[in-house]
């Protein structure tokens, strides 16, 4: 174990989560990690809180989740399936959002809400996995989605 290793950690839990992707407040956009089936889907959390900085502007006095912001939590989750699912492999190495395609946000997303993100793996070719991702609050879809990752060499 090196000096740069996670802590040891139950598969869902934030540290989990922390160790698998390199986003930190306020641009973490994924509380837990529900379920993983590695190289196949996994299942995110991001808990919707008033206090987080989007809401002061987007909007004063109708708070709205941005919909880039739920596109930017199913990238996140589909990086932390990657990541976990090439284990060593992924030593000095990023998931870098690459493409979307038929972005549709079908109901607006409010603090207090619970967000459920599932992705799956469409397919994987070497460098890039894609993915088709989607949004549920209360088991109705609110947003959802087909996008690329691609695996990059860390700077």
């Amino acid at each position: 174990m090196t000096a740069e290793a996670p802590p040891p950690a139950k598969r869902g839990d934030i540290a989990r989560v922390m160790a698998l992707l390199p986003h930190r407040y306020p641009f973490l956009m994924v509380d837990r990690m529900v379920e993983m089936v590695p190289g196949e889907r996994a299942v995110g959390l991001k808990n919707v809180t008033v206090n987080e900085p989007h809401f002061q502007g987007h909007f004063p006095g109708e708070p709205i989740m941005p919909g880039v912001l739920l596109i930017e939590a199913m990238a996140q989750t589909a990086g932390a399936l990657v990541v976990d699912s090439l284990g060593d492999a992924m030593h000095g190495k990023l998931v870098y959002f690459m493409s979307i395609a038929d972005a549709r946000f079908r109901q607006p997303v409010r603090p207090g809400d619970q967000v459920m993100i599932h992705v799956e793996k469409i397919h994987a070719r070497k460098l890039a996995w894609k993915f088709r991702g989607e949004c549920r609050v209360d088991g109705r879809t609110v947003a959802d989605a087909v996008f690329t990752a691609m695996i990059v060499e860390r700077r």
